[in-house]
């Protein structure tokens, strides 16, 4: 399984309007300077993310996004899963029911298996509020 850089990009873009949350909201603009990433490719991601209710536009001159809930609200799994679809190592465990027909005398399913759930059970736990910790805790380290 590998994150594509929408799921990178929209961790990193939910984490920057937590980290930014002054009462105001944050312009895509100023995320994507910050992020370096580009502002279009930003607001893609973000459509998603305001049509799944993770976020809330401001519109006008002072316009931008908010955050709809707390940081510890959010996991990193609901954004990866919004963004990336089933976070699955195998197309079997896509759905509820697995309906492979060589599930009964396949091995390797087992395996499947236990990487997915070793997988959900990290991103998950992770909310977002613990990567702003974190990340402070990466300023805080930070030495000349």
């Amino acid at each position: 399984m590998k994150i594509s850089t929408k799921g990178r990009y929209a961790l990193r873009l939910m984490l920057d309007l937590a980290l930014n949350d002054s009462g105001e909201p944050v312009r895509i603009r100023d995320i994507a300077a910050r992020q370096e990433i580009s502002d279009k490719y930003l607001e893609q991601i973000i459509s998603t993310l305001n049509k799944a209710g993770f976020v809330r536009s401001v519109r006008g001159p002072q316009g931008g996004y908010r955050l709809t809930r707390e940081p510890s609200q959010y996991t990193v799994g609901m954004i990866l899963r919004l963004t990336e679809g089933s976070l699955a190592p195998v197309a079997c465990l896509d759905n509820e029911v697995n309906d492979c027909p060589r599930q009964a005398s396949c091995a390797t399913l087992r395996l499947w298996q236990m990487l997915y759930e070793a997988v959900g059970s990290v991103v998950d736990k992770v909310t977002l509020a613990d990567l702003m910790e974190w990340q402070e805790q990466m300023r805080d380290n930070y030495v000349i």
